[in-house]
C-alpha cells in the first residue's frame, strides 16, 4: 500500500533549504519527482552535445554539469535517506558540489549518457522512496552538521531539483514558462 509523504515542517531540515522549499508546489512529491524526470528529458530532446558544452555566463557550470550536479546531489541525498531510514545514527558528511562538478568530467559525455544516468538513479531513489514506512519517513539524523528527516530528504530532492529546472529554462534554454 502506497504511503503519502506528507510535506516536512522548517524543524525538519536546514533553514539553507527554505527557499528550495518554497518553491515547491503543494502536492504529492513523489509525482512531482516522475514528472521532473519526464520534463527533463523534454528539455533536452533537441540540445546538442555542443550547446550542452556551453554555460550562461563565464565560471557557470556548462548544462552536462549541471545535469551531472542533479544526478550526484540525489545520490548523495538519496544516501543520506537510506542511511538515517535504517536507523543509522552516524553524522553523515557534506559534499563539495564545485569539486564534484569539476571532477565529473561531464563535458566528455555525451549528453545521451548522461540522461540515461539521471533516468536510471531517479528510477532507483523512486523505489527506494516508496520502499519506507511512515516510521522510517519520520527518522531523523544528521547531515552535514544538521538535523534531517527522511521526509525532508526526499522533499528535497524535488526542490532542489525545481530550482535547477528553473534556472536551466530562464538562464541555459532561454525558455520563459
Amino acid at each position: 500500500m502506497p504511503i503519502t509523504i506528507n510535506r516536512p515542517g522548517p524543524d525538519e531540515y536546514p533553514e539553507t533549504y527554505q527557499h528550495y522549499m518554497d518553491q515547491l508546489p503543494e502536492g504529492d512529491v513523489m509525482y512531482l519527482l516522475d514528472k521532473h524526470s519526464t520534463d527533463l528529458r523534454h528539455m533536452f530532446r533537441h540540445i546538442s552535445d555542443e550547446r550542452a558544452e556551453q554555460s550562461y555566463a563565464e565560471g557557470k557550470w556548462t548544462i552536462k554539469e549541471l545535469l551531472q550536479h542533479l544526478i550526484d546531489t540525489e545520490r548523495i541525498f538519496t544516501y543520506r535517506a537510506l542511511c538515517i531510514g535504517r536507523g543509522d545514527k552516524q553524522l553523515l558528511p557534506g559534499y563539495d558540489e564545485n569539486l564534484y562538478a569539476y571532477n565529473s568530467l561531464a563535458n566528455i559525455r555525451l549528453l545521451e549518457s548522461i540522461l540515461e544516468e539521471y533516468e536510471q538513479v531517479r528510477r532507483s531513489s523512486l523505489l527506494l522512496f516508496r520502499s519506507f514506512t511512515s516510521e522510517m519517513l519520520d527518522q531523523v539524523g544528521n547531515a552535514n552538521g544538521k538535523p534531517v528527516s527522511v521526509r525532508a530528504i526526499i522533499h528535497m530532492v524535488a526542490a532542489h531539483e525545481m530550482h535547477h529546472i528553473n534556472i536551466l529554462q530562464t538562464r541555459y534554454l532561454k525558455r520563459k514558462d
